[in-house]
């Protein structure tokens, strides 16, 4: 069968989002990493970066929503619709979380590990899907996800053990062999100081997962506002909507850690504004606008093996950036994880719900009313669809 590209990607437009998407997501792992002390913490205060990108991403949205609209109309569009502000409180505070765990997992897992783990979310991202949705994915979607699944539990198995249960011929070998493993573990494991083995039953475990549920709730139900509930909506002003709300999160974890007033001092601030921080700032604001695009015009089942695909590109990138090497296990992770993304693309989910394809931005940015008509087209083409 071959790979249905038009279900994958209605216009062009999709595919640089689908690219884009992926290079910015790439680009966080690696900036966050290389802002590190040489103790894999942090500088400066990760939860104000979150706050000041938050901010950031709500200046972007104001301004392009200007470029065709006057302010005064975005304040009369919030107020009109402050019952789907109110909705997005959910995936905000969702979204703060996952920003903030982000930090704190990329101190503990070097990058290409990180992302692998990442891959849990895709079935929990499958069957949340389908029951918000009520669009039940086909058997072969299915071998495609759990695929990916068992990709990333791959990174988890030693093959060099293996390799020295079957080549034992005598007890002084395996003791020496045993001592050269345990050396080789502790290289594989902490490179950098950095987790390389995946799961360790630790609180790092706890972090890594609750991350994944974060991603997996926060994907869905956003892109259930973006296509339902938000639907006629300009999806600049749904933006404002969910900035509005993660600053207000982010703005209470500042609050609970008593670091509301102190986060914005001249020394905090200072340590902020170095390049290496800044660049994670502008990066996780074009990563947000464009997520709200990417879930918006594809779906969250796309946005995963967007994610799985980003994999391959990090881990040559961290080799050559950081000299954190590829081992076997990786390796083969990566290669099945390619495989279940190939396996996808022959039978795509499509989920655009009562929205259009995106043929250019301007669509993006189309008045209620002409989008209100649009929709109306939509939604009877999807009845006869079912008939």
């Amino acid at each position: 069968m071959s790979t249905n590209w038009r279900e994958l990607f209605p216009t062009k437009l999709t595919f640089v989002i689908f690219l884009l998407y992926m290079s910015l997501f790439i680009g966080q792992g690696i900036f966050v990493t290389a802002s590190q002390e040489s103790n894999n913490s942090y500088g400066y205060n990760t939860v104000t970066v979150v706050l000041l990108t938050e901010v950031f991403k709500l200046i972007v949205s104001t301004c392009l929503y200007c470029r065709d609209h006057s302010l005064r109309s975005l304040v009369r569009d919030v107020h009109k619709d402050r019952n789907v502000l109110a909705l997005y409180m959910v995936p905000a505070f969702l979204y703060c979380l996952y920003n903030n765990l982000a930090f704190v997992n990329l101190a503990t897992f070097d990058p290409t590990t990180y992302y692998l783990l990442l891959q849990l979310r895709v079935v929990v991202t499958g069957i949340l899907f389908q029951i918000i949705f009520k669009k039940y994915l086909s058997q072969r979607q299915w071998i495609s996800l759990i695929l990916l699944t068992l990709g990333c539990m791959m990174k988890q198995i030693d093959f060099g053990s293996f390799y020295s249960d079957a080549n034992d011929d005598s007890e002084s070998a395996a003791i020496q062999q045993q001592h050269s493993l345990n050396r080789t573990a502790i290289n594989k494991a902490e490179v950098h100081g950095k987790n390389m083995s995946g799961f360790d039953f630790s609180l790092s475990a706890v972090f890594i997962l609750a991350q994944t549920i974060c991603s997996c709730l926060a994907g869905v139900y956003n892109e259930y506002l973006l296509k339902d509930k938000g639907a006629d909506v300009n999806i600049f002003v749904q933006n404002v909507f969910m900035y509005l709300d993660s600053i207000v999160c982010n703005a209470a974890i500042l609050l609970l850690r008593g670091e509301l007033l102190d986060a914005f001092s001249p020394q905090n601030l200072g340590s902020i504004m170095r390049f290496s921080v800044l660049i994670i700032i502008v990066n996780n604001a074009a990563i947000g606008i464009v997520t709200s695009f990417f879930l918006k015009y594809m779906n969250s089942i796309l946005k995963t093996f967007a994610s799985a695909l980003e994999l391959l590109f990090t881990a040559v990138l961290c080799y050559f950036l950081f000299s954190i090497p590829i081992y076997m296990n990786t390796a083969l992770a990566i290669a099945v994880v390619s495989y279940a993304i190939y396996l996808y693309t022959q039978s795509p989910v499509v989920n655009l719900g009562k929205v259009r394809p995106l043929a250019n931005l301007s669509d993006a940015s189309a008045k209620s009313t002409d989008k209100r008509k649009l929709l109306d087209e939509e939604a009877a083409e999807s009845d006869l669809d079912m008939v």
